[in-house]
């Protein structure tokens, strides 16, 4: 494994890895490495009812739950200046944390996910046969949860990293995907980044679409939708290239 060092980032920097369905802390450790390895701090928060956090689910968790979540993982350690990282579905999170508190955010980065608009549903914001396949899981689990999407369906080819990582999944809180969006893109007091990951038939292009409509930095990793593990090399080095940065909006 190449190890990553940038002189910028050696010594510092401070960042919150967000996990998207289905995964959990676990899933940013290979990335966590490189990052820790390049000097700088990293937090990955477990959301509640996934991952080591499974058994805290409630048919109340949803998303300003895991909102919640993210916003206490930063002031309970009272963090400053952090690198935000949200993927996937914790694109919603991750976005709404930042709106929520924006004076601690340096950098803001959205990862191959949604970056909602307030009011939005997340169900509303996938392809049609997706959400289909997602109303049905949470109806066959009484409403509560969606069950794991096979990998195979995000990009990933590597049948080792296929059974490796396929038992770790858990099922995901149904109402987070039903749940209105509180705080979104237009909430920000700044502009952030939008990283694609185009080796696969991605369905946030839009989202990429709409952050470079909204000033952002935009740009394409040729990676499978689980590049944190896949391609953790290729994804540290976006995160820590220095030009990469925050512009905070006058008002």
């Amino acid at each position: 494994m190449t190890e990553i060092i940038n002189p910028e980032t050696a010594g510092g920097g401070t960042y919150v890895l967000v996990h998207g369905a289905w995964h959990g802390a676990w899933c940013w450790r290979p990335v966590q490495r490189l990052l820790e390895a390049a000097g700088a701090t990293v937090l990955t928060p477990t959301l509640t009812g996934l991952g080591d956090r499974a058994h805290l689910l409630t048919p109340e968790t949803g998303l300003r739950t895991h909102v919640t979540d993210v916003v206490a993982t930063i002031e309970s350690e009272d963090l400053r200046d952090v690198i935000l990282v949200g993927h996937s579905y914790a694109g919603l999170v991750a976005t709404g944390a930042a709106a929520l508190v924006p004076d601690r955010i340096k950098r803001l980065v959205i990862l191959d996910g949604f970056l909602p608009e307030p009011g939005e549903v997340a169900i509303d914001l996938l392809p049609e046969r997706a959400a289909a396949h997602y109303l049905e899981s949470a109806r066959e689990n009484g409403g509560l949860v969606i069950d794991p999407r096979p990998l195979e369906n995000l990009g990933v080819t590597d049948q080792r990293i296929i059974a490796d990582l396929s038992p770790r999944l858990t099922a995901h809180p149904a109402k987070t995907y039903l749940d209105a969006v509180e705080h979104g893109l237009s909430d920000l007091p700044f502009t952030g980044e939008y990283l694609l990951c185009s080796g696969w038939a991605t369905p946030f292009t839009r989202f990429a679409q709409r952050a470079e409509t909204a000033g952002w930095q935009v740009a394409e990793l040729d990676a499978d939708h689980e590049v944190m593990v896949t391609n953790a090399e290729l994804l540290a080095e976006h995160l820590l290239q220095p030009q990469k940065h925050t512009v905070r909006v006058a008002v």
